[in-house]
């Protein structure tokens, strides 16, 4: 049985929900494909207006970059907070522009951060999904892609051909898959949960913590007793302290082992024993006041009259 784990411009980015705009074929590396967008085209940067574009932690990463700003910074002036894939993980998408719906890095004469764009910019119109056989993490992958077709786009009349190989190539989107793999496989795994069980509010701050905003990340690592708490070796010590995408990707890592059990991560030995320690005290703390409790509550009912407590 295959399990579907999504990922693909669907996911990042909606223009409209009618599913009729995708075209029922499957599509491998070497289907081909005539499309191009470029300022000549009518339809130039419509694409760019009454949408929805979900930010990765890379995307993230490098438009707070390519903007000279903090993580928070740039969270707080050019998102605002969604769900992921229909789930209770919080994340960000772009803010678009009161007056005119639009993303705030369009203009007439075209995207003002192209060379940085998201990840959901790229895909478009090549959408792309994986099937896990099993549904399990190291099952065989069954990988296609399909093309998104919307009325007001005319860069399908235009009469450049490619090969799906060759416009992902050229869009930069196998980097981007790179880099977003492990966070999608986080909310892939949290949407196979279901709803039986929800994040506690805690394990939300933190994923979002985590997915939103590396600086403040980092301090939580370097600036609290992280660090004595998880065994991490020192060349990954020394290569989250100074680089934000090794930063990125241990983040990963930490969101599966706190969130769902995954391995990667241990806590040193003394911190176990100590926590074991902790946990026994707290059980005769509880034991040692649920006796004393009994013993007063008893001495207390040896004072009453025998008539009061209606015995013989």
């Amino acid at each position: 049985m295959s399990d579907e784990t999504g990922m693909g411009s669907d996911f990042f980015k909606s223009t409209d929900k009618n599913p009729s705009n995708i075209m029922p074929e499957k599509l491998t590396y070497d289907s081909p494909l005539q499309f191009e967008c470029h300022p000549g085209v009518s339809c130039f940067t419509a694409c760019c207006h009454n949408i929805k574009i979900v930010l990765t932690p890379y995307d993230i990463l490098i438009l707070r970059q390519r903007l000279g700003m903090k993580s928070h910074e740039f969270v707080t002036e050019y998102t605002e907070p969604n769900y992921l894939e229909n789930t209770d993980m919080p994340g960000v998408q772009i803010k678009l522009t009161e007056d005119k719906q639009a993303c705030p890095f369009v203009t007439p004469e075209g995207c003002t951060v192209y060379g940085d764009r998201p990840t959901a910019c790229r895909y478009y119109p090549v959408g792309m999904a994986d099937f896990h056989e099993g549904g399990t993490d190291d099952a065989r992958v069954d990988k296609f892609f399909f093309v998104v077709k919307e009325d007001h786009c005319k860069g399908f009349e235009e009469p450049k051909k490619w090969t799906i190989r060759e416009w992902r190539e050229d869009q930069g989107v196998d980097v981007r898959d790179e880099m977003n793999k492990e966070w999608l496989r986080l909310i892939m795994r949290r949407k196979s949960h279901g709803h039986q069980a929800s994040l506690s509010g805690p394990a939300k701050r933190m994923f979002f913590m985590a997915s939103t905003d590396l600086d403040h990340f980092r301090r939580f690592i370097f600036e609290s007793s992280f660090l004595d708490t998880y065994e991490i070796d020192q060349e990954t010590v020394d290569k989250i302290k100074e680089d934000d995408i090794e930063l990125m990707k241990f983040s990963f890592q930490y969101l599966a082992n706190t969130l769902f059990g995954a391995e990667g991560l241990s806590i040193k030995k003394g911190k176990i024993m100590d926590k074991v320690q902790e946990i026994q005290q707290r059980q005769d703390d509880s034991l040692r006041k649920a006796e004393e409790d009994y013993e007063a509550l008893k001495a207390a009912r040896d004072k009453l009259p025998k008539d009061r407590m209606n015995l013989p």
